[in-house]
C-alpha cells in the first residue's frame, strides 16, 4: 500500500512557477514509476508528466514539455514536479499517481493517487 499527499499548489500569475510536492509513505515508493496528472473543471484527468523508479526516464504531455520538470528524490520518498511559464491554461488540480509504467498516460494505469492540489494561473 503506498499512501500519497501532494503541497505546493496556489494562486500564481502567468509566467511565474511554482513547484509541487508529492510525499509517498510505504517502503515500496523507491521500485514505482511516479506521475502527475491534472483535471480542470468539467475536463477529463489528463496526463502531465512521469518518471521512471530510477529516474534515469521521464516522459511528458506535449503541452507542458520544456516548462515543467519531474524529478524524484527516493531517500526521501518524494517526487517533485517545477511548473515555470505557467499559463492560464495550467490551471487545474493537480494529482499525484504510482504504480504505473512511466509511458502511462491513461489514469486507469496507476494504482494510487493522492487527494489532489489546486494550481491556479491568473492571467
Amino acid at each position: 500500500q503506498v499512501q500519497l499527499v501532494e503541497s505546493g499548489g496556489g494562486l500564481v500569475q502567468a509566467g511565474g512557477s511554482l513547484r509541487l510536492s508529492c510525499a509517498a509513505s510505504g517502503r515500496t515508493f523507491s521500485t514505482l514509476s511516479m506521475g502527475w496528472f491534472r483535471q480542470a473543471p468539467g475536463k477529463e484527468r489528463a496526463f502531465v508528466a512521469a518518471m521512471s523508479w530510477s529516474g534515469g526516464s521521464t516522459y511528458y504531455a506535449d503541452s507542458v514539455k520544456g516548462r515543467f520538470t519531474i524529478s524524484r528524490d527516493n531517500a526521501k520518498n518524494t517526487v517533485y514536479l517545477q511548473m515555470n511559464s505557467l499559463k492560464p491554461e495550467d490551471t487545474a488540480v493537480y494529482y499525484c499517481a504510482a504504480g504505473g509504467g512511466y509511458t502511462d498516460v491513461r489514469p486507469s494505469m496507476y494504482a494510487y493517487w493522492g487527494q489532489g492540489t489546486q494550481v491556479t494561473v491568473s492571467s
